[in-house]
């Protein structure tokens, strides 16, 4: 039986490594977050190749449940890149998505990975002020690059360096 504190309480959450059996779960969580959602055959695409990696955000003591996030990334010759990151609406704003990151980064320092580099939409202040914490930088940007609801807005293509 739930005490009324559980309800407080921040949720808590077990990194797993990404494998081709959680496309499905992720491909749904995914749109929530993109007006283009991908399709389970792409993430399973991309999770067969080599250089892609990814972790996956299960809540603790509940493996079957939905995740509350994932994070999917690329890395070859020293360059990594993160693909794609998505929170799901019920578990923003406990960390999850800085936990993500974090997995990410400890796992592209132990493979010496000379920087991390990624996308993300400029009207996405809150992934952008993530991405600041970590101290990635703006290096560049692509313009009309995302649809959304108000039309065509930029992307703004943010690096990490590792070293």
């Amino acid at each position: 039986m739930r005490s009324p504190l559980d309800y407080f309480r921040k949720p808590t959450f077990v990194m797993e490594s990404l494998k081709s059996s959680h496309a499905a779960s992720i491909s749904k969580l995914h749109s929530e977050g993109f007006n283009r959602p991908w399709s389970d055959g792409e993430f399973q695409a991309l999770i067969s190749q080599a250089p892609v990696f990814g972790f996956v955000a299960k809540p603790e003591g509940r493996s079957s449940a939905a995740p509350g996030g994932f994070v999917l990334a690329r890395l070859a010759a020293g360059e990594a890149e993160i693909l794609t990151i998505v929170v799901a609406k019920s578990s923003r704003r406990y960390g999850l998505g800085h936990s993500l990151m974090d997995t990410v980064l400890r796992h592209l320092h132990r493979a010496r990975a000379e920087y991390l580099i990624l996308e993300v939409d400029e009207t996405n202040v809150a992934a952008i002020g993530l991405y600041k914490r970590f101290s990635f930088k703006e290096v560049a940007r692509r313009p009309a690059y995302y649809d959304n609801e108000d039309g065509k807005t930029s992307a703004l293509v943010m690096r990490l360096d590792l070293h």
